[in-house]
């Protein structure tokens, strides 16, 4: 009889720790799940997302001012195109623009749709506190929010 109570002692404390042990790995299992499927889609949104700059050249009214061309050459929506950084400067002194108001700053329309969807362009106005010199290589780069990149170099004529 001492045995089969020492057994079922055995049993019960055995079930109660495997409840214990689960209770402790299962939210982390579940938290690391979690993880990896919000890292493959920001991934998969990455790899969607594609932009090509396809022009840049000097405002024909202001001399302090840079227009860019730019194309939604993926598959997703890019947004908020406010949180995109753009770096524009003479070539080995190019600066971060900020988006909004003061000098400088770039601000930006989509020019064949409502939003910057594939296929649509974006056009974005680099306002700057320097005029453009004739002959003078100038860099531009775009990053989207989800850190995909493209960049142009252009020349100023005169």
């Amino acid at each position: 009889m001492d045995k089969a109570i020492v057994t079922t002692f055995m049993i019960v404390a055995g079930v109660i720790a495997a409840v214990l042990v689960f209770n402790a790995v299962f939210p982390a299992v579940v938290q690391g799940n979690g993880a990896l499927v919000g890292m493959g889609a920001r991934i998969d949104d990455g790899l969607r997302t594609q932009i090509t700059v396809i022009h840049a050249t000097q405002s024909p009214e202001y001399t302090d001012v840079a227009l860019v061309w730019v194309k939604n050459t993926g598959s997703v929506t890019i947004k908020p195109i406010e949180r995109c950084d753009v770096f524009f400067g003479p070539e080995g002194n190019y600066q971060l623009i900020p988006y909004g108001s003061g000098v400088p700053h770039w601000e930006y329309t989509v020019e064949n749709d409502s939003a910057w969807k594939p296929t649509a362009t974006l056009k974005i106005t680099v306002d700057l506190s320097y005029p453009l010199t004739a002959g003078e290589r100038y860099y531009f780069k775009l990053v989207t929010p989800n850190g995909t990149a493209d960049e142009y170099y252009f020349s100023v004529g005169g």
